[in-house]
């Protein structure tokens, strides 16, 4: 059975104008354009959510000429299982690309409680609101703007992604898309990962969640995103994100070890235990028939896995999750924002390598710190308790937390150097 699929005639007719008003746009301008020979897309995008979006309008508010293609395996609008939040770091990334409305008519969110595992809690205002999109919405309209932009959206399903040979050969997907450039944000099972020879995460770096939706919590009380760990399968939490419209998202996610650990095997197993754990933490928000929908969180680790060459990864792709919070759209933007960028500014031979050290650059230190403590906080449950406890007491250290679950926030020398002692501690027990 072929794997492509044509665009609706009248998707065609509105991808063909709005290319054709960026060429236009282009020429007067005077851009340089990157095509490369007859044939050859400039940059071919696996994948049209965040990640994908990002790089395609990167590229295109850098290169107005390029042509660029989205591929994705479904039609848009399309159900996307996450917990929907999209913190401010997200929307500055998109404001940068030149969309400044992609949360617009829904109601900021400006408190969060989280809740520790041994019961201690903090709720208080956010320095920055969050926003809660439902993804069918909020990727809807990073399509939209990338191809208002002159990306071109197709739908069709990767299943091979091959780097030419030598230097200037294209890279070739599915046998018979040629490009200069291919970006894989595909998300957590990406094809373009697996064909660069870059295996699944481990278990214990690879989390699993349900989500659902719900009634929102009363109206009486002023909406807070709700964060409640346990220490069942720890490290584990449910969250309930008010939406604005009388629904929450509402979920509860775990490491895929510790699952294995608590049913034996066996994705039924697996299934009974998120549904039943999720709906004993919340109890007063059962989920809405039909709406549980289960989705695999590689987390980030040390650093990012990105060969070199003119396949690049972004996003879920490249296992950019938060490992302490799951928060993955504002690493999707950034690092999709990123990828465009080098895929227009760099030789494609060379892309791989100078995309690595832009990522090190603005993720390293992040990732290097958000990796140590989500492993100590998996080992001594009593951090995430004291570390709650005292937020709720210290303002300062809760908009700390904040910006390391939910940003690029890195841990305060003093207090990175008492955890490096604690982890030498813990490793000679």
């Amino acid at each position: 059975m072929s794997t492509s699929a044509t665009v609706s005639p009248a998707a065609s007719t509105v991808v063909s104008s709005t290319a054709a008003s960026a060429a236009a746009r282009t020429a007067a301008s005077g851009t340089a354009s990157t095509a490369g020979p007859a044939g050859t897309i400039d940059l071919l995008v696996v994948g049209a959510g965040p990640a994908g979006c990002a790089a395609a309008l990167r590229a295109l508010q850098l290169r107005p000429r390029t042509r660029v293609v989205l591929l994705d395996a479904a039609d848009f609008p399309r159900d996307k299982a996450c917990g929907d939040g999209i913190a401010p770091h997200g929307l500055d990334v998109l404001r940068a690309l030149g969309v400044p409305d992609a949360a617009a008519g829904f109601t900021p969110v400006d408190r969060m409680r989280l809740r520790a595992p041994g019961g201690a809690q903090v709720a208080t205002p956010c320095p920055r609101a969050n926003y809660v999109v439902p993804r069918k919405i909020f990727d809807a309209r990073l399509v939209a703007a990338a191809r208002a932009r002159g990306a071109v959206l197709r739908r069709e399903r990767v299943r091979s992604v091959a780097a030419g040979g030598g230097a200037g050969e294209p890279v070739v997907v599915n046998g018979h898309l040629r490009a200069r450039v291919v970006i894989g944000a595909d998300g957590a099972n990406s094809a373009t990962r697996r064909a660069l020879g870059i295996g699944p995460n481990p278990p214990e770096a690879l989390a699993i969640a349900v989500r659902g939706y719900a009634d929102a919590p009363s109206a009486d009380r002023p909406p807070e995103q709700l964060i409640e760990m346990t220490d069942e399968g720890w490290p584990a939490y449910a969250w309930s994100f008010p939406i604005g419209d009388g629904r929450a998202n509402i979920g509860y996610g775990m490491l895929r070890s510790k699952l294995d650990e608590l049913h034996g095997g066996g994705d039924g197993g697996g299934r009974a235990v998120l549904h039943g754990t999720l709906a004993r933490m919340l109890a007063d928000q059962p989920a809405y028939p039909g709406t549980l929908r289960a989705h695999h969180l590689p987390l980030s680790t040390w650093r990012p896995r990105q060969p070199d060459g003119p396949v690049l990864l972004a996003g879920d792709a490249a296992s950019l999750i938060n490992p302490l919070t799951g928060e993955g759209i504002y690493y999707a933007l950034l690092s999709g924002s990123l990828a465009g960028q080098t895929a227009v500014t760099a030789a494609p031979g060379a892309a791989g390598a100078v995309y690595r050290h832009a990522l090190e650059r603005e993720l390293g230190r992040h990732l290097r710190h958000t990796t140590l403590l989500a492993g100590l906080a998996g080992r001594h449950r009593t951090l995430m308790d004291a570390a709650v406890a005292a937020a709720s007491h210290r303002t300062e250290l809760f908009d700390t937390l904040l910006e390391i679950g939910l940003g690029r926030g890195t841990i305060p020398a003093a207090s990175l150097a008492r955890l490096a002692v604690r982890k030498l501690v813990a490793g000679w027990r």
